[in-house]
Parts: structure tokens; sequence; C-alpha cells
């Protein structure tokens, strides 16, 4: 069943009586039509003159318009009573037919397979009360054009229900090609921001600790040319594992050139091993404590990426200082702690590295504070334990 309003404005937006802006200007023009036409037109025998209730009775018929689409039923009963009202007081019919055209159109167009059949009843009632009422003399020509104007009113209606159809078929395909253009681009910004933070944080990171373990190397090459042998080998190391990273991103942005042989990066304690010889190859302490707490996948993706821009971090803003990183589990909550002892910290400004630490956070359900404590800058991140990793 169509809905039983058309499209369009409304008086005082949600009127409780349901009355649309169209009806109420098409009820108000043919009310002027009927009350002109009743006083325009001679009256002659067998009827009665017009007075003070002929009038009333032309304006309350097309009344019955303003509700024609909440209820085009009883709009079309009520038109057609005042037609047989009319009968009865004895005046001219005029233009009150058009009252029940319309109505009847609208029942055609909007209403459902029941409320067409009741139109079609009522519409006859009508016809009948008026012809038993009216002075005026019945006959075929007379029962022809009422058939007929009711018989257009139903064709007219019934095809303007199929135009209606069509109408709220394509502006709702339109309505969901509109919504997956936004869900798409919702999508794809979401994916865009997933790989700025994968960039930032991963090459980042690894830029960072070539940049260190290089100028490490510079200074001590004369005195201590060992070390600074180790330092170029890690930094090839390190070099290689970027080319890896930056490999594996361009083929998420690249879908059609995977090979299928690249797993998403599912990092292990290994994993938070290898990051943590790293920071140490600058010259930095890294204690690493995991107490064998187990991941799923996207917890240990998370934790890792937090871990590794938090010591991007330590070693980018400070030269020395123990670094503490801690990863334990308790009430169903994982607890990932770096600490980096120092002196003198200040509350942090939020760079693209902090607000990517929050999000990773936030995108498991957890929550990330970061900022100075007594004698050290803590962050600290608070994550659900995934129901995929066991109790």
């Amino acid at each position: 069943m169509l809905p039983l309003h058309l499209s369009g404005s409304r008086f005082g937006r949600g009127h409780p009586w349901g009355v649309t802006r169209p009806d109420a200007w098409l009820a108000g023009a043919v009310a002027v039509a009927t009350v002109g036409i009743v006083l325009a037109a001679p009256t002659a025998a067998p009827y009665r003159p017009v007075d003070a209730l002929a009038v009333v009775l032309a304006v309350a018929g097309p009344l019955a318009l303003l509700w024609r689409q909440v209820l085009p039923l009883a709009a079309l009963a009520v038109a057609g009573l005042v037609i047989v009202a009319n009968a009865a007081a004895g005046y001219a019919i005029g233009f009150l037919p058009w009252i029940s055209y319309i109505c009847l159109f609208t029942c055609f167009a909007l209403g459902s397979r029941r409320v067409r059949s009741a139109a079609v009843a009522v519409a006859g009632l009508g016809a009948a009360g008026y012809l038993t009422f009216d002075r005026g003399d019945v006959d075929a020509e007379l029962l022809s054009s009422i058939a007929t104007a009711y018989l257009v009113a139903a064709i007219a209606g019934h095809a303007t229900r199929g135009l209606l159809r069509t109408a709220a078929t394509r502006a709702q395909l339109v309505d969901e090609s509109r919504q997956k253009a936004l869900t798409a681009e919702r999508l794809l910004a979401q994916e865009r921001g997933r790989l700025a933070r994968e960039l930032h944080d991963s090459l980042g990171h690894t830029v960072n600790v070539m940049v260190l373990q290089a100028g490490v190397g510079r200074r001590v090459f004369e005195d201590n040319p060992s070390y600074s042998h180790e330092a170029l080998a890690t930094i090839e190391t390190v070099g290689r594992g970027a080319l890896d990273e930056l490999d594996r991103l361009l083929r998420v942005l690249q879908p059609a050139e995977r090979d299928g042989t690249r797993e998403p990066f599912a990092p292990t304690i290994a994993d938070l091993e290898e990051l943590a010889g790293r920071i140490r190859a600058t010259g930095r302490q890294v204690d690493l404590r995991t107490d064998g707490v187990e991941l799923t996948a996207s917890r240990a993706r998370a934790v890792y990426r937090i871990i590794q821009e938090a010591l991007t971090n330590a070693v980018r803003h400070t030269s020395t200082g123990r670094i503490a990183v801690d990863v334990s589990r308790a009430e169903g909550q994982i607890f990932l702690d770096v600490i980096n002892e120092g002196c003198q910290f200040r509350e942090p400004v939020p760079g693209r590295g902090l607000v990517n630490m929050r999000e990773r956070a936030r995108l498991e359900g957890g929550r990330l504070e970061a900022g100075p404590i007594d004698g050290a800058f803590r962050v600290r991140a608070i994550l659900p334990v995934d129901s995929a990793a066991g109790a």
C-alpha cells in the first residue's frame, strides 16, 4: 500500500490533523469556485432559491478535501453527504460533484485495495442519494454523465497510483545509491586513516631507529669501529624490514596485485623482543616483561604498534634513561605500560603519534593515557581481552 501522504510541506510541521499545504490550497480554491457558482448561477424551478444554507453547504463540501490524503475514504463520504443534503434541501447541485470526483481519484491513487473497493460503494451510495432527493428529472443522459465522471476519476487515480509507485521506487533507488556511496566514502576514509597510522607507526619508527643508529655510529666511528660496523649492520637489517613493511602496505593499496601469499602482520613475543632490541642498539636500556600474555591477532597488532610508537617517542625526545615495557593481564583486561625514566617531563602536546596510539586503543574497545609521573613519562593502554583469546 502506498503511503497516504503525497510529498509536500505541512501546516506547522507535524500538524496533528494531518493537513497538507497543497490540500489546504485546493480546498480553498474549490470552496471559492463552489460559492461563486452558487451565487452567480441563476436558479430556476424546481430548485430552491439560494440562501444562507446553500452557501454553507457550498463551503462545507470543499472542506472534505482538507483530509483527502490522510482519510480519502472519509473525505469521499463527507463529500457525498453534502451532495445528498444539498439535494434534500432542494438546491441545484452546482459544482459540488467535483469534490466527490477528486476524493474518488485520491482513493484510487493512494488507497489500498480495500479502500478502493469501499470507495466504489460510497460513491455509488452518494450518487443514489442524490438521484433520490434531487428535484430534477432523472434520465439516461444524467445517469451516463454521472457514471462516466466517476469512471474517469477512478481510471485517472489508478494511473496516478502507478506513476507514484514508479516515482517512489526511483526515489528509493536513488536514496539507496546515495547511502551506498556515503558508506563507501566512510569506509575509504577509515581505510586511509588505518593506512596512515600503519605508515606512521611502522616506517616512522624504523626511520627514527636508523637515524639514531647512524648518529651513534658516526660519533664513535674512530674510537670504536666495531660498534660502528654493528650499527651499519643494524641499519641494513632495519631498512630491509622497512622495505618489507612498505611492500605489505602497498599490496593493501593495490589488492589486484596480491598474490595471496602475504598474511596480515601478526606480531608475537619474538617481535616485541626484536623491537626492544632495536632500541637497545641505540644505546638505551629497555626492560621488556610480558608475563606470557596471549593475545589474538587484532590485540597483538594494537599492543605492538602502541609499544612501537611509545619507544619511538622515548628515544626521539630523550637520550638517556631506562625504558620499561610491561604487558600484563588482570580482571579481563590487558594492561600495557611503557615508562621512560627521566626528569622534567611536560604534559604531551597531542601529535600524530599520540593520536594514533589513542585511536588504536579506541578501535580495540580500550583507552590510552599518556603523561608525566614521578621521575618518568608513562604511556598506559588498557584493552579488553578479546573473547577469542580465551579465559
